[in-house]
């Protein structure tokens, strides 16, 4: 394997673990904003808008997420029919995933901070 073989082998593999420990924390933000319940398309196409592209292509892993973010409470669903095609199972945010979410984002603030201060050459 050249180097540059590796080094792209090494970004995809440190992409893929930067992306599954932020799906639920998208996810959760996504439904925290909309004033509507969403299923997972929408929710994967919002991801798509708004996300520049960080978690394309990943729409089949999204359903895991919400099903593990709904067992722990922090969403609830329910299927609805659809005008055009199979049933659709909406999603939205609890109060609990509320206040989840603002947890997450305080950490994900913080440790983002952390690491560009690290990358900026602030630690002696």
């Amino acid at each position: 394997m050249s180097d540059v073989d590796d080094s792209a082998s090494q970004l995809k593999k440190f992409q893929k673990e930067l992306s599954s420990g932020t799906v639920s924390l998208v996810l959760l933000a996504v439904l925290g904003q909309s004033r509507q319940p969403m299923y997972g398309y929408q929710i994967a196409k919002r991801l798509e808008e708004v996300g520049e592209g960080v978690l394309a292509g990943k729409q089949s892993a999204l359903y895991p997420v919400l099903r593990n973010l709904e067992a722990a409470g922090l969403l609830a669903s329910e299927v609805e029919p659809s005008v055009s095609g199979p049933p659709r199972r909406y999603y939205r945010i609890t109060k609990p995933g509320r206040e989840v979410l603002r947890e997450w984002v305080a950490a994900w603030n913080a440790t983002r901070d952390s690491v560009d201060n690290v990358l900026q050459g602030g630690v002696s």
